[in-house]
């Protein structure tokens, strides 16, 4: 079969590999009805992290369970499954705990930008539809297995709930999955901090009620005076620089909390100042096991439409072109069908 492999910076094909096999009794293999491209891939296709082997890409799935290893219970061949980029057995103290992406037995999921995928700890990773789902709901639905859950995480991690003032730091994928997702816990006012165009209208379309395009100490005051002063209840940090970190941190008020998703690339903590800031912070790899059970039944009921976050579609040949569009901003997320 074909499927996507990096081999150093900008340097991404389609290739032709072996398909894959049931390695272990807890695996699961599934047809994926579509995959994408996520920013985090971006970065070691810009470099930013180091590529020391060819790496098969993908970690954002949905699609048919085709076969089962003997331990696995809870999915069988013939149903839609969607599952998380965080591998989890969903029964260690962490997972019981709602911290699934630090289960005992973690693992990050690959290879899923190709039409057949292995998905280990399947039991515990992925979640069942009742019946096949409609085929316009599957961006959706795969929004759920990452994108979606980080930008609820963020949310979620920065305490947004009714009436609250929530600052999105971020305008790609995940920062506009975190508008959606804090206007579903029903923030009041959703600040996005976005300077492009599209991203902003697709910002307004998810929930936000203000956009503030300016960056750095600009962007900060900007947020103060559309606060009176005060800072933000509530801030998702959706990028992983020391600039948004930064800017993040200077938007919330004393007692506020930050939720921050974006992996991070160069940002450090003066200890001192964070000290004194009196702002609280939770983050890292999304949970998103905790959350797809309901984050899937509110795209079945079409109550959200986060699909609408892939403005590409390619189909799996022209996968580098899809890289490409991202690294230069041209798309926002690009949808692989197969």
């Amino acid at each position: 079969m074909l499927a996507t492999i990096l081999h150093g910076p900008g340097d991404v094909r389609c290739e032709e590999v072996s398909e894959p096999k049931i390695l272990k009794p807890t695996d699961a293999i599934i047809k994926l009805s579509a995959s994408c491209i996520c920013g985090s891939d971006l970065w070691p296709y810009r470099g930013a992290n180091e590529v020391t082997a060819p790496l098969s890409m993908g970690h954002e799935y949905c699609g048919v369970v085709v076969e089962v290893g003997g331990a696995v219970r809870n999915v069988k061949p013939g149903q839609f499954v969607v599952g998380s980029f965080c591998l989890s057995d969903n029964t260690c103290p962490h997972c019981r705990f709602g911290f699934q992406s630090s289960c005992e037995q973690r693992e990050f999921m690959t290879g899923a930008q190709a039409p057949y995928a292995r998905v280990p700890l399947a039991d515990g990773t992925l979640v069942a539809t009742a019946d096949l789902p409609a085929d316009d709901l599957i961006p959706s639905l795969l929004a759920t297995s990452d994108v979606l859950g980080t930008g609820w995480y963020a949310a979620d991690a920065a305490g947004v709930q009714e009436g609250s003032t929530a600052v999105v730091v971020g305008d790609g994928a995940v920062g506009l999955m975190g508008v959606l997702a804090a206007r579903q816990m029903g923030a009041e006012r959703i600040i996005a901090m976005s300077r492009h165009k599209t991203r902003q209208d697709l910002a307004m379309e998810f929930g936000a009620t203000d956009i503030v395009s300016e960056r750095g100490d600009a962007g900060v005051a900007r947020i103060k005076e559309l606060t009176e002063g005060v800072g933000a209840t509530s801030v998702l940090e959706c990028v992983g620089t020391q600039e948004s970190m930064h800017q993040a941190l200077a938007c919330a008020r004393p007692g506020g909390k930050i939720g921050f998703v974006g992996v991070p690339h160069g940002v450090t903590f003066d200890g001192q100042n964070l000290f004194f800031q009196q702002k609280s912070l939770l983050g890292g790899p999304a949970p998103v096991r905790r959350f797809l059970p309901y984050l899937m039944d509110l795209v079945l009921d079409r109550a959200i439409n986060p699909g609408k976050v892939f403005d590409l579609e390619l189909p799996l040949a022209d996968v580098a072109e899809g890289y490409r569009a991202m690294d230069e901003r041209r798309a926002i997320k690009t949808l692989l069908r197969f």
